[in-house]
């Protein structure tokens, strides 16, 4: 019986150390509570050399967040803002707060999103609504908040959006977090051409599957073990791998580059 062999991507990596990818960079991420991809992509930042403000509608886990994040990187570093993303009114006062606290900004990551599993035979007006609400609008609606500032200091900036594969690819279950992370993915092009104008590059990532404890919480254990085993390293991404893709397409490294979706997938073609 021939065993079965383990490819050496398989094995989940120790993360990587920083490089002062943002050293000197002020960098704002949205829904960074907790244990997902928003706290990872604001520690990430930190590693490398940013200022952080991270902002989400939780205010004791924003807390919590602020705290774990100035006990290793130290208080100066780190400030946060309460925004409810569904607001208008709190996204922009997230975006005005943000550069006061900072001074300035040069990086924002859009990482609010909201999921869920409901057919859409079952699917209320309700439940459709709030995903792209949060996961879409949201997006847009700091997208343009960033875009007047920009606009109005002229020293220009990145923003970089959370999408997801499913932009890409169908899900049972999953039509309208699908479609409002498509629906990412076609403003993070159509942004970024309008953003040229005001020195400003606009990409997405687009993972598939980063498991975190907040995704189990919305995913059922056997749905996250299928979708892990479909990937070409057997094995879901650890939440600091995506938030390095973030933090180099929010780096000098890639200053060509807008208007483009990054998937970070393993998947099988």
């Amino acid at each position: 019986m021939t065993a079965t062999v383990k490819s050496p991507l398989s094995v989940v990596p120790e993360e990587i150390e920083g490089h002062n990818l943002l050293k000197g960079k002020k960098v704002v991420v949205t829904a960074a509570a907790g244990t997902g991809i928003g706290f990872a992509t604001a520690r990430r930042a930190l590693l490398e050399g940013a200022d952080v403000l991270v902002s989400d509608f939780h205010e004791r886990r924003l807390g919590e967040t602020v705290d774990k994040l100035s006990g290793e990187f130290g208080g100066p570093r780190v400030e946060s803002f309460v925004c409810d993303v569904s607001s208008t009114k709190q996204v922009d006062a997230l975006i005005a707060g943000a550069a006061e606290k900072l001074g300035r900004i040069d990086v924002l990551v859009n990482n609010a999103g909201l999921g869920g599993e409901t057919p859409i035979v079952d699917m209320t007006d309700e439940q459709w609504d709030r995903v792209v609400d949060i996961t879409l609008t949201s997006t847009f609606r700091a997208t343009r908040a960033a875009l007047r500032y920009f606009k109005s200091v002229e020293h220009g900036g990145v923003l970089v959006n959370n999408a997801s594969v499913l932009g890409w690819r169908a899900q049972h279950s999953q039509s309208h977090y699908a479609a409002a992370k498509a629906g990412v993915m076609a403003l993070t092009r159509c942004s970024a051409i309008e953003a040229a104008e005001y020195g400003v590059r606009i990409n997405a990532v687009a993972p598939s599957i980063a498991r975190h404890p907040f995704l189990a919480k919305v995913t059922s254990d056997e749905l996250l073990d299928t979708l892990a085993s479909r990937e070409a390293y057997g094995r879901a991404a650890e939440v600091w791998e995506v938030a390095a893709t973030i933090a180099m397409l929010a780096s000098d490294y890639t200053t060509y580059l807008t208007g483009e979706i990054v998937s970070i997938s393993s998947q099988r073609a």
